[in-house]
């Protein structure tokens, strides 16, 4: 390389970090949010928490349009984030973000969603292009682990439900798969599927009503929506269930498998809107993949739904990909 050019190359190196951090004094930012949970929700505080630590204060030079998805409503929300001329959007869920994605071409999004690759939400996870990037969660993957935890956690499982969000898990070689892997350790199960909100109670009790002894709910952001109805109803069922989040376990959950939220979302989130809000490009953020998870079993709410947890599963410690935890609340 000659001399010259090797300058110019270490002279951009040395300039972009530089540029990239500046945050412009006098100058108001604006964050679109279309996100699932309610603006006082602890993960959601976290969120803001975290921006303010960068430096973004809402009030002072930071502004925020806030939206509680809904699914009849998020692409008029997304709408009116659009007409709001935010600076960034987060959002959450497949659907969610292609909805902001078709309202805008041009606002940056950072998004959490299941499979952000395959979902075709962008082209590559390295280099995004277009105007997303944000945080793919590897949902199929973990749902089939998690089928094998709940099957290894309840001896004797013969029959599992599983719980199935039909405006989100809409490939039925995902299921074929599952029940596959099911069969092979002699368990099989009954699939339940839900549209809204209003029709998860009605599905757990179904679910109970097969005769099924445990309940996998695969990966869907109405279902963490309404985790804590799905916690009350499967209690009262007394149904061990398996959810995606380890912070659903330790709210009462039987089990949970999966990435932390406060990682994605008041860790790795905030810190892609940072990097827009200081000028860098889409295309220079890449969409990034959970590197840890978690493993919680809820011993007390086990010991109430009559279930012993083999001491096998609660003794291993370590696997490949994944720490384990137990909680068992006094």
């Amino acid at each position: 390389m000659r001399r010259r050019e090797f300058i110019a190359l270490m002279g951009a190196s040395v300039t972009w970090p530089f540029a990239a951090m500046a945050q412009q004094p006098g100058r108001t930012y604006r964050l679109g949010c279309l996100l699932l949970a309610p603006r006082d929700a602890p993960i959601v505080v976290a969120f803001f928490d975290e921006l303010r630590r960068h430096g973004f204060i809402e009030g002072q030079n930071l502004t925020v349009e806030y939206r509680l998805q809904h699914l009849d409503l998020n692409s008029r929300y997304a709408a009116e984030l659009v007409e709001a001329r935010v600076d960034v959007i987060a959002t959450a869920g497949d659907e969610t973000a292609r909805a902001v994605q078709q309202a805008t071409k041009t606002i940056p999004i950072v998004a959490s969603v299941g499979d952000m690759l395959g979902s075709g939400l962008v082209t590559s996870l390295a280099r995004p292009e277009g105007n997303t990037t944000g945080v793919s969660l590897l949902v199929d993957e973990a749902d089939g682990k998690r089928q094998d935890i709940l099957i290894e956690a309840v001896p004797g499982l013969r029959l599992m439900a599983v719980l199935v969000d039909v405006n989100y898990t809409k490939n039925p070689a995902k299921l074929d798969a599952l029940q596959e892997a099911a069969r092979a350790h002699n368990v099989e199960f009954s699939i339940h599927r839900v549209a809204k909100d209003e029709e998860i109670a009605a599905a757990i009790n179904s679910a109970q009503a097969s005769g099924a002894t445990a309940l996998n709910i695969l990966s869907s952001p109405l279902f963490y929506a309404h985790q804590h109805l799905i916690i009350e109803r499967t209690a009262a069922a007394r149904l061990p269930t398996i959810y995606d989040f380890p912070e659903t376990a330790e709210e009462g959950g039987f089990a949970a498998y999966g990435p932390r939220t406060s990682q994605l979302f008041a860790e790795i989130m905030p810190r892609q809107i940072v990097k827009i809000f200081r000028g860098a490009k889409i295309v220079d953020i890449p969409v990034e993949q959970p590197t840890k998870f978690e493993l919680v079993i809820n011993l007390k709410t086990a010991n109430a739904m009559g279930v012993t947890v083999p001491a096998t599963l609660v003794a291993r410690r370590q696997g490949d990909r994944v720490t384990r935890l137990f909680c068992c609340a006094a």
